[in-house]
């Protein structure tokens, strides 16, 4: 089968979270099928790309895109790597910039991306059975595929898939640019138009063959208002089309055996390096370095969409008990205010690093005892299943790809409502089953040998683009 992905951010070349690593590990996974599997990744040539890799990127030509009035460059460049072809778009004026999103022009940027997804086909020879296209930033290539590019003979058989990774950023523009800036005629215009908007995300659930989203329990939350931010509308009518299905992890990146951030390497068979990492993030943090007190990790945005607003609730009253919380994320300043004023009065058992590091995530990974994930809403998750591969046992709230992937009392613990003082019940949970040397072995290990590897998900995936 031959299947084309169009996305706005793909690991290692640039990504800024969930969606960079499923754009990075799905189509590898899905390599791994089967050889006859065809598989290609369409990206935009940011900026942010290191010089590194595009170095090892070699030019195939250049063509003209054509959006609405405008004639623009389009530079392609190609690169393949495990058996995967990567091509990137290149155009300075849209991409040549730092960061990826959030530009006053992303309507017109990402427009002109999924207008070149189609035009490249020809001179890459290369006619998919299959696009999969991904969040509001590639909408426009199941709505470009039913308005236009379906009437192209040549191209009438290709089928598209859009994948919802998180329902909240739909790609809401005003309707006065449906047509100098989509090349949306008039005609077509109640098909991407919702609550008096453009609202490509409603247009890409209406006129894709297919949707998904990355857990189960996501698909059926967003058929509701709590979740659905107003598209619950077009999610229940669309429903006979719309799936759920749970994202995995790179489980060769995210690896204890082999992982070159942490001190000591271990497995679930030989699991006592776990206690070396341990001591090691205990010193790094500032905090004592005491094996019998239980560490609890906190990686994650400081918002409160994360949760960060339950955490703040309870903190307190939570390190008056035996055991160390740590801290790493950027986001809301109350937040980061919060847990630093706190740290100051509990030296010993808080510490706190506002900032982003994926090497000193990993030694979380490594050395925590726990993660502590109460979100309020959370489409799939990938924290909880590192932490799991990495033999650090989650605590969740059950939303989402949470509730798919922990189940309490085996691999991790959960809770139910979005209440902090159940979340401060669960968390007690945790630490008495912490307490319990037997008990708590059996854990990490169930937690360590948890399968959340992108097989069981690609064969979904796949059985989808065949239906």
């Amino acid at each position: 089968m031959k299947i084309l992905f169009a996305a706005g951010e793909c690991f290692p070349y640039v990504g800024t979270g969930g969606l960079g690593d499923v754009i990075g590990a799905l189509p590898k996974a899905l390599k791994k099928l089967s050889t006859k599997n065809d598989v290609r990744v369409v990206l935009p040539l940011y900026a942010d790309i290191s010089q590194d890799l595009k170095d090892q990127m070699a030019f195939v030509k250049s063509i003209n895109v054509r959006l609405s009035w405008r004639n623009q460059y389009c530079g392609i460049y190609f690169v393949e790597a495990d058996g995967i072809k990567y091509y990137f778009i290149d155009n300075e004026f849209y991409f040549k910039r730092k960061g990826i999103y959030g530009h006053f022009d992303d309507a017109e940027r990402f427009a002109f991306f999924c207008k070149s997804v189609f035009d490249i086909l020809p001179h890459i020879d290369f006619v998919p059975d299959v696009i999969h296209a991904h969040d509001w930033h590639t909408a426009l290539v199941p709505i470009y595929a039913s308005l236009y590019y379906k009437k192209n003979p040549e191209y009438s058989n290709i089928k598209t898939i859009f994948t919802i990774h998180n329902i909240q950023y739909q790609g809401v523009f005003g309707k006065e640019i449906a047509g100098d800036i989509f090349d949306i005629g008039y005609e077509d215009l109640h098909k991407v138009e919702y609550d008096g908007a453009i609202n490509l995300m409603k247009g890409a659930i209406e006129l894709a063959d297919a949707v998904n989203t990355v857990s189960q329990t996501y698909a059926e939350e967003i058929k509701t208002p709590y979740y659905a931010h107003g598209l619950e509308g077009i999610i229940n009518e669309r429903s006979f089309k719309i799936c759920g299905i749970l994202n995995g992890i790179d489980i060769e990146r995210y690896n204890p055996r082999t992982d070159k951030n942490i001190v000591k390497h271990y497995t679930a068979k030989n699991p006592e390096g776990k206690k070396v990492n341990k001591e090691a993030i205990q010193a790094e943090f500032g905090l004592p370095t005491d094996p019998s007190v239980p560490v609890i990790g906190i990686i994650t945005r400081l918002v409160e969409h994360k949760g960060i607003d339950l955490v703040a609730c309870i903190l307190k009253e939570l390190l008056e008990k035996k055991v160390q919380v740590i801290v790493l994320g950027k986001g809301d300043r109350q937040y980061e205010d919060f847990f630093c004023a706190l740290a100051a009065h509990f030296p010993e058992k808080l510490s706190v690093k506002i900032m982003y590091d994926t090497a000193l995530a990993s030694r979380i990974y490594a050395g925590a005892d726990m993660i502590l994930m109460p979100s309020k809403t959370e489409p799939c998750g990938l924290v909880q299943m590192v932490a799991c591969r990495y033999g650090t046992l989650p605590i969740v709230r059950a939303t989402g790809g949470l509730k798919d992937s922990i189940n309490d009392g085996e691999n991790g613990f959960v809770f139910d409502d979005y209440n902090a003082h159940l979340m401060l019940h669960t968390i007690n949970r945790a630490i008495e089953a912490f307490n319990d040397e037997e008990k708590w072995k059996t854990l990490v290990e169930n937690a360590m040998t948890s399968d959340f590897t992108w097989k069981a998900s690609a064969k979904k995936y796949f059985e989808l683009y065949k239906n």
